[in-house]
């Protein structure tokens, strides 16, 4: 790793010929400076990010890439949305989007390693790709990143060039929990016992579901990401202390990264790992618990489709509910509310209109109650979601709908 100064960096990017493709760390940990000096200098890329935050360079000449879309990329003409399961991003980018610019944000230097702090996910395998063709990696020294161990773990000579640039880490805003997601996380925390593996999404209902299991004992994490509510747990007392948390990425309070930092419970694997079925599936109860926009009467969830556009992407949703299911003694639970306060709108419908996110779950959880969908028949499942999901208000026009799709008498 040669460390040099912004302006020779410039020179160094500059020598790029044509358009070429550029991953980025996505979540909260975009090395901001690093990208901003490759975006001052090169006329023409692509630029592949999951979950990009607000900030992405967007001019003419600049084209997003993206298997998950965040408010960074979302809506922008110029996006190519790529649908993929997070656990299969990292051979996309081996054998359909090769990259020839990896852009990391790293801790400083330690014993002639640097670490990926909170955002391992698809980088190794991103790294990896550009090295397979002559790639330069490029990492943006930030003393501030916590140092966390596994596959977040590079040595110095893997990447190429650096910078320094210290900087705060981003953090999401605050959610507060509604009393509608507090009900939900009740809810779906009653179907959990003691011994549970648990992956949790984002949003507020994982949040409130995990503030809801302080009182368990035992629990392990296995989870693509994570955040607070781990935290939390931990704090508690509810996790397994010979378990150690187990996720991909991270993203939180000052606090979080705080804890994170060196700590030999916490290990972030690449998403091989962490997003493989068959290994979530050996987790044992291994309970997965994700949101969705809608549910239908089929009980198929749909976490990724807006007003006819991709709002998001399939992201672990899809590798999880299935690993899940596998697991001895596991579940899959989808949580939602059972109307939408912002569109005004029932979140299940008769039938989902545009892509499919996941299916075959082991509940449906709303705060008007919890819908057992594994080990009912068709008809009965849509029964389930009517009484035990739905809003009241729309319970009448989903059984008149039920009955048009055949799932009732």
């Amino acid at each position: 790793m040669r460390v040099v100064s912004e302006r020779q960096l410039t020179i160094v990017l500059g020598a790029l010929a044509g358009t070429p493709r550029v991953v980025v760390g996505g979540n909260f940990a975009t090395p901001w400076r690093a990208l901003a000096v490759l975006d001052g200098i090169l006329a023409r890329y692509r630029l592949f990010a999951l979950n990009a935050q607000a900030g992405m360079p967007s001019r003419e000449g600049v084209t997003f890439e993206s298997p998950f879309v965040g408010p960074g990329m979302r809506g922008q003409s110029t996006l190519h949305y790529f649908p993929c399961r997070l656990s299969l991003v990292p051979a996309l980018l081996k054998e359909a989007l090769p990259p020839d610019v990896v852009l990391v944000q790293t801790s400083a230097p330690y014993n002639g390693t640097v670490s990926l702090g909170t955002e391992v996910n698809v980088l190794p395998a991103a790294i990896e790709a550009a090295r397979s063709r002559g790639g330069l990696i490029i990492a943006q020294l930030n003393p501030r990143v916590p140092y966390t161990y596994g596959d977040s773990v590079l040595p110095c000579d893997a990447v190429d060039y650096a910078i320094e640039a210290e900087a705060p880490l981003a953090f999401p805003p605050e959610r507060p929990v509604s009393e509608t997601s507090a009900s939900i996380g009740d809810r779906v925390a009653a179907l959990i016992g003691d011994g549970a593996t648990l992956q949790a999404g984002i949003g507020s209902v994982p949040d409130a579901v995990l503030a809801s299991l302080h009182r368990r004992r035992g629990l392990a994490v296995w989870s693509e990401m994570f955040s607070d509510g781990v935290l939390g747990l931990a704090k508690a007392g509810a996790l397994d202390p010979g378990q150690p948390v187990t996720g991909s990425f991270a993203f939180g309070s000052a606090d979080l990264y705080t804890w994170m930092d060196r700590n030999p419970d916490v290990q972030m694997l690449r998403t091989e790992t962490v997003n493989n079925p068959a290994q979530i599936a050996r987790r044992p109860r291994m309970t997965s618990v994700n949101g969705a926009l809608q549910v239908d009467l089929f009980a198929q969830a749909n976490a990724t489709w807006v007003n006819g556009r991709t709002h998001s992407g399939f992201g672990g949703q899809t590798d999880f509910v299935v690993g899940a299911l596998h697991s001895p003694g596991g579940q899959a639970i989808i949580a939602l509310p059972s109307w939408h306060p912002k569109a005004d709108v029932s979140t299940v419908v008769p039938r989902i209109e545009g892509p499919v996110t996941s299916f075959q779950h082991s509940f449906i959880v709303s705060e008007q109650g919890a819908a057992v969908i594994w080990g009912h028949d068709a008809p009965g499942q849509a029964e389930q979601v009517i009484d035990r999901v739905a809003h009241p208000s729309v319970r009448e026009q989903l059984r008149v709908a039920s009955r048009s799709l055949g799932l009732s008498a």
